[in-house]
């Protein structure tokens, strides 16, 4: 038996296959090759077509049962997503318009006006979090922008319930898909209509929610001829893709912490209260095994500019060399990248800096000194750096980040961002052989009752590394940081 993961990224779409009897990845596909595409067609926007998602998860699993591993053997179904996109359907259930996703910051605008007219403390209080640029945000953007269009919508859905829908001809969401669009009340236990009715979005729009570890929908029969997934094949599993890379490394308890480095720079802690962020720099979700009689809730630090800097990098810098190569030469330059200091922060608003754009930066550059690998250098700091200022304002919440896991995938394959990182957080990073595809797979055994226990889904999951501070970095890190910090904070009061 095997159950079948589908991780639907914002640079790629990744399809792996997990043996259920011995919890191992059996096949995988990534594609495309190269990136897929952003449409920015102004300032601050980022869109992509769900149809493209549709056709690389199509490919995914053509190339994966091509390889020998048929699809007859499917018994479940995960999926895990780009948080907060927003997908607009008519009433024959076709995309109405290109996804508004996670980094466009058109929104941010109306997210602020919502919140001083709903009210500061009604928000934090109920939502735990601003309106920001989220789903329902983005869909009040599309109300009145494009109000033709808007009055054609007969659903709106996050990426992975677009992909769920595809698979099942079922609309349905999650409650932490709901909280994710702040169309969750925290304190009510219940979906937030006031939200909804202050954007002017009918009720009959968003689609019911039922749990993240469970079977909200089975695959049909027209999924079946096109892919041979059996027809009533349970989809077993949805998530966004932060608190699926937390499931994915096991971690669901009050106290632990999860990160990721992709397109973005994601630090997840875990908690069993409601908390907000008075400022709405981390947001509060529902976690994927939250029950009323067990909370759990997931405070989420994001950073736009991070894994995309160092792809910028890799394009523009090291003429589309591998970042294995890019690694060992950053390495050999000295911590602290010798006052060379890099602004990641070229990836749209920021929440961590109150939804502003300061933009990506190269500082205090030294043109008789400075080299390639500086540069290369500089940019993994410049990202550690970022992570470090985030992971302050947590600690700032009282969550503790002595020990981070994190899966062995994009920013976290490099050994010298693994330890600046430890150095610069003074935590232990546990390194684990998971992935999010993986992980949705898994979550998607364990929904469907193939494993009878979180322990015997996660028997399989395995630690690779564990990497301690470096206390020979500490100064010349900390002297970067703090003059990262200067001149972050200058640019903020600009």
């Amino acid at each position: 038996m095997k159950s079948l993961g589908i991780d639907i990224g914002s640079s790629s779409v990744k399809v792996s296959l997990l043996d259920i009897a011995s919890g191992t990845c059996t096949a995988s596909s990534t594609n495309p090759s190269q990136e897929m595409p952003i449409d920015a067609p102004e300032a601050g926007w980022a869109e992509q077509d769900p149809e493209m998602w549709w056709r690389y998860v199509c490919e995914g699993i053509r190339r994966i049962a091509a390889d020998g591993h048929p699809m007859s053997e499917v018994r479940s179904i995960g999926i895990t997503y780009q948080m907060h996109g927003l997908v607009c359907l008519d009433a024959a259930g076709h995309p109405l318009r290109k996804s508004i996703i996670w980094c466009d910051s058109r929104a941010v605008a109306l997210g602020a006006e919502a919140l001083e007219a709903l009210g500061r403390d009604l928000c934090l209080a109920h939502t735990l979090n601003s309106p920001g640029n989220f789903t329902a945000s983005k869909l009040a953007w599309v109300a009145r922008n494009e109000p033709e269009l808007f009055a054609r919508v007969d659903k709106f859905m996050l990426p992975g319930d677009y992909i769920a829908y595809r698979l099942s001809g079922r609309i349905a969401t999650s409650v932490s898909g709901l909280s994710e669009q702040i169309l969750w009340d925290f304190a009510e236990e219940r979906r937030a209509d006031f939200v909804a009715d202050h954007y002017g979005i009918p009720h009959a729009m968003i689609p019911e929610a039922g749990v993240s570890i469970g079977t909200l929908a089975r695959t049909d029969a027209a999924t079946e001829r096109l892919l041979g997934i059996p027809e009533a094949t349970p989809i077993s599993y949805r998530a966004g893709d932060q608190p699926n890379n937390a499931f994915s490394l096991n971690v669901m308890e009050a106290g632990e912490i999860a990160a990721t480095g992709g397109t973005s720079g994601v630090v997840y802690g875990v908690v069993d209260t409601p908390q907000a962020d008075p400022l709405s720099r981390v947001n509060t979700f529902v976690h994927v095994n939250h029950s009323p009689a067990a909370p759990r809730y997931g405070i989420l630090l994001c950073i736009n500019g991070t894994g995309i800097m160092n792809a910028w990098v890799r394009r523009n810098i090291a003429a589309n060399g591998d970042y294995a190569a890019m690694n060992r030469l950053a390495e050999s330059v000295p911590a602290g990248s010798e006052g060379l200091l890099v602004l990641p922060f070229g990836n749209g608003a920021e929440r961590m800096l109150e939804n502003r754009t300061t933009g990506a930066a190269l500082v205090d550059i030294d043109l008789n000194r400075h080299t390639q690998a500086h540069l290369l250098r500089a940019v993994q700091e410049g990202i550690a750096y970022a992570f470090r200022y985030g992971i302050d304002i947590m600690r700032g919440m009282g969550l503790r980040t002595d020990v981070i896991r994190a899966g062995a995938a994009n920013l976290f394959l490099s050994p010298l961002f693994r330890r600046t990182l430890a150095t610069l957080s003074d935590a232990r990073i546990e390194l684990y052989d998971t992935d999010n595809a993986l992980g949705a797979a898994r979550g998607a055994a364990l929904g469907a009752g193939l494993y009878r226990s979180r322990d015997e889904a996660f028997a399989a999951l395995r630690q690779l590394e564990t990497i301690e501070p470096v206390a020979a970095d500490r100064s010349a890190l900390e002297a970067g940081y703090e003059a990262w910090k200067k001149e972050l904070e200058r640019r903020l009061k600009a």
